[in-house]
């Protein structure tokens, strides 16, 4: 469980994060986090937030973003709001690390979410897309985080077919959490 001042560190992409205020700190109400983002950064998948709000402040650095098809530069001392549900992904496609402040509204599990993924990208447990390689493990995951992360592709019919095989995940041992 994140605790305020923790950092965590994906391995794959080498962002690092920094919680500064949990849902334990807030009541739930949000997560506030402090991100670096390393030169030519790969492009997280696309992806929605279906219960949350976030946003993504740029202290220093540029993050391009798309959000619901609309590329847009984001550079120091701009943020960009993302309203829930809506399409998006950013990427650093420069030569300088990216400083920013992210926060999500509620913070629900969004915490446990970067948490547990970052800390299977540590003990390589994503193949190069940042997606486990087990189809057992991911249709674990992809439950236990349905309210806070849910990927544009595969389709939503497919998602909810794929989290069908989550009681079978789970008895073969995996887990909803991995630290």
């Amino acid at each position: 469980m994140a605790q305020s001042g923790s950092e965590i560190l994906n391995s794959r992409t080498g962002q690092r994060t920094i919680f500064l205020r949990t849902a334990a700190d807030t009541g739930g109400a949000y997560l506030r986090t402090e991100t670096f983002h390393p030169p030519h950064q790969p492009a997280e998948p696309e992806h929605v937030h279906p219960f949350q709000e976030s946003r993504c402040e740029v202290l220093s650095g540029k993050l391009h973003f798309c959000i619901a098809g609309n590329e847009r530069i984001v550079g120091p001392g701009q943020a960009v709001d993302i309203p829930r549900n809506v399409p998006h992904y950013f990427w650093n496609d420069s030569d300088e690390e990216v400083h920013a402040i992210q926060e999500f509204r509620p913070a629900l599990k969004i915490e446990d979410f970067f948490d547990t993924y970052f800390a299977l990208a540590r003990a390589g447990k994503l193949n190069e897309k940042g997606i486990p390689a087990n189809v057992f493990h991911m249709a674990v995951l992809i439950r236990e985080y349905d309210q806070v992360m849910r990927v544009t592709k595969p389709p939503r019919p497919v998602q909810l077919l794929l989290m069908g095989l989550a009681p079978f995940g789970r008895l073969l041992g995996y887990q909803g959490t991995f630290r």
